[in-house]
């Protein structure tokens, strides 16, 4: 049995006019933040956490109950600390209001903080910057009333190997230190698509063995970045990881053969998902990191899926 979910983007409640649109991803340019600033910042804030909680009722009525968040949410947020916002406790009501519902509905809520996000930098602003914005995700969460477990995970790649994996993995594991409850408790990693990155056995021994923090398998990026295990032993090792969590995966599949173009990167995303994924009998949320978003989860459900969903 398998659970499919769709990151970010809603794209059938998104589209048509600005005033119309439902998005989670109001945001501005640095100019505009400079000269409205925090006031503007926090009422698109707020106009992101009640739609978010509309993505979320969507979501319900039409069987999906595994979401990726935006990153976005809080424009400009490593420039403020959100509990000053001026709304403050209206926008922790509308945050509250979107966990209650996912909570009662039983919804997974989760994370993925953008790949400029290095805890293994040896360059202290990088590894400042990205726990400042791996904390603005462990406050909403907070602000949500989400559980401090991996079921609400806020996943990251280790993000360099620069001149040594052995060492780039040690600095991960030393920065980890650094970041709060909020964030450590939820916290997770991935797989890499490049074959100077990492692939899950090097996640396994290099973070793992010293942090106990899950790995997402990730399927698409273990066909350009492995140590010769196959799909299956690698998906099994992840598992291990995830204790009496439900184990997350991602699934795409290359845009190149979808367009039938050479010209393409292998390893970019496709708008859609066709081939049936193989979860080798486990139970499995599985996020579909396809471009067409949920209308993708809906064309591959009713492929593979609609007896299961």
């Amino acid at each position: 049995m398998i659970n499919l979910g769709y990151a970010c983007i809603n794209m059938s409640l998104s589209s048509g006019s600005k005033k119309s649109r439902v998005t989670t991803n109001r945001g501005m340019i640095k100019r505009t933040f400079l000269e409205k600033g925090e006031v503007y910042a926090s009422e698109l804030a707020l106009q992101n956490l009640r739609d978010l909680l509309t993505i979320l009722k969507w979501n319900r009525d039409n069987g999906i109950s595994f979401f990726r968040m935006s990153s976005d949410i809080f424009p400009w947020a490593s420039e403020y600390n959100i509990d000053e916002l001026p709304n403050y406790e209206l926008l922790l009501d509308a945050a509250q209001k979107a966990g209650r519902f996912a909570l009662s509905n039983n919804m997974r809520l989760t994370s993925h903080p953008g790949p400029f996000n290095k805890l293994c930098s040896y360059k202290e602003g990088v590894v400042s910057n990205t726990i400042k914005d791996l904390e603005i995700h462990g406050k909403l969460f907070d602000m949500m009333g989400l559980s401090r477990t991996p079921f609400n995970k806020i996943n990251i790649h280790v993000g360099a190997a620069y001149d040594s994996k052995k060492d780039a993995l040690g600095s991960f594991c030393r920065n980890f230190d650094r970041l709060s409850d909020a964030v450590k408790s939820r916290l997770t990693v991935e797989n890499d698509d490049r074959p100077s990155l990492y692939s899950t056995h090097e996640l396994y021994d290099g973070v793992y063995k010293d942090l106990s923090i899950p790995i997402v398998f990730d399927y698409h990026h273990h066909k350009f970045r492995n140590d010769g295990e196959s799909e299956q032993e690698a998906l099994e090792l992840a598992s291990e990881t995830w204790g009496d969590i439900k184990q997350v995966v991602h699934y795409s599949e290359s845009k190149r053969y979808e367009c039938n173009d050479l010209s393409i990167k292998e390893n970019a995303h496709s708008d859609y998902v066709y081939e049936k994924l193989n979860a080798y009998s486990r139970e499995l949320d599985v996020m579909i990191e396809a471009k067409a978003k949920e209308k993708a989860l809906l064309k591959y459900r009713t492929i593979h899926f609609q007896s299961e969903v």
